[in-house]
């Protein structure tokens, strides 16, 4: 996690207004890729953090599955970042700051938490593990009452 948080501040600061997420794709012990969110950049919904980690995997691996690997993020992962992972073959998802600890704007669905979708997606395999160095991972995020001007979030 420390990594992970290392890569997001060099890459987008610690202003939250950058949203400052990044993720890591490891296996068998090895650092395979990393990704920081890019949606803004992209104009690309889908270039989270954890699917620029898996975009980047496939490319090292030459394969679209990272069997057995741990996905690590600063953030609780979405469920468009949950499923892919799932797809890719992750079996191990560790994450920094919960929902919790972040504004509602981070999550588009609000009533629907990361396990939700690992128990309708029926994968009995992929273990999940939040709160690791949840304290600094969300100092890099807009807490939950902060008053974020509507048109910066994303989400609403």
């Amino acid at each position: 996690m420390r990594k992970a948080l290392a890569i997001a501040i060099a890459d987008k600061g610690t202003d939250p207004a950058n949203t400052p997420i990044a993720a890591l794709v490891v296996q068998d012990g090895r650092l395979v890729s990393s990704g920081v969110n890019r949606t803004a950049e992209c104009c690309d919904a889908t270039a989270h953090a954890e699917i620029e980690a898996l975009r980047a995997a496939g490319h090292a691996t030459g394969a679209m599955r990272v069997e057995g690997a741990t996905l690590y993020s600063t953030l609780q992962p979405c469920g468009m970042c949950t499923m892919a992972a799932i797809w890719a073959g992750v079996t191990r998802i560790v994450y920094g700051a919960r929902r919790s600890d972040v504004h509602k704007m981070y999550f588009e669905d609000r009533h629907l938490s990361t396990l939700d979708f690992v128990a309708d997606a029926y994968k009995d395999d992929l273990t999940l593990e939040g709160g690791v160095l949840a304290p600094d991972c969300a100092r890099l995020y807009f807490r939950p009452g902060d008053d974020v001007p509507d048109d910066m979030q994303a989400n609403t």
